[in-house]
């Protein structure tokens, strides 16, 4: 079975700030390890803005989010402090689905930094779009230097979220994508073509969450 993969993101400039990350650290993600199929539970921070949120979720499968265990602690058994928390906060991505690229290899753990980008595509050039990504796109910016692993996921069914893809890029620190290796990997004749058919695109780049003593 595909690994799966559960995102989500948050801006929460709105909220207070010492407690989303109580929240976060101190209830919702211990919550999450506890249940069986998921993997590794990790925080992130925007770099650019550091009011936006990231939480990434290894599966074991996508049914991890179908099993009874999760669903006593998700959905409309989330907990009061849970709501109210999220109520204060603009939801940026929710993403449910599974690996596509590389086949089940593991993410690097512990990286720096985690870029993050989900968009959907206009119907006519997935098919393009999807062999872009994976023959040329994940390889080029893979090998570039500060780039830990690369990995693509796709949204399965109707709780998928609003994005229909998702590419995560764990690594070394935020300044990766600003420099010259990874623009130039980044940018080429068949990007160039197909960046007319990208649709919602969200790009969060962002830094390892540590928090505060």
């Amino acid at each position: 079975m595909p690994k799966g993969l559960l995102i989500a993101a948050f801006d929460f400039s709105t909220a207070a700030a010492d407690e989303f990350h109580d929240w976060y650290d101190l209830e919702h993600l211990p919550e999450r390890r506890a249940v069986q199929g998921f993997g590794a539970c990790e925080r992130w921070i925007g770099a650019d803005n550091p009011a936006y949120s990231v939480a990434t979720y290894d599966l074991d499968t996508l049914g991890v989010l179908q099993s009874a265990p999760y669903r006593a602690i998700a959905y409309d058994n989330l907990s009061v402090w849970s709501k109210r928390v999220t109520a204060k906060c603009k939801r940026l991505l929710r993403f449910e689905g599974t690996q596509t690229t590389p086949g089940n290899a593991a993410a690097h753990k512990g990286a720096g930094a985690l870029l993050l980008n989900a968009m959907n595509v206009t119907p006519e050039a997935e098919a393009d779009f999807n062999a872009w990504y994976d023959q040329e796109h994940i390889p080029a910016l893979a090998a570039v230097p500060g780039t830990l692993s690369a990995c693509r996921f796709k949204a399965e069914g109707a709780t998928g979220g609003t994005h229909r893809y998702v590419a995560l890029y764990h690594l070394t620190s935020p300044d990766v994508p600003r420099g010259a290796a990874w623009k130039a990997a980044a940018n080429s004749p068949w990007t160039d073509k197909l960046r007319p058919h990208f649709r919602d695109h969200l790009r969060i780049l962002t830094h390892s969450y540590v928090r505060a003593a």
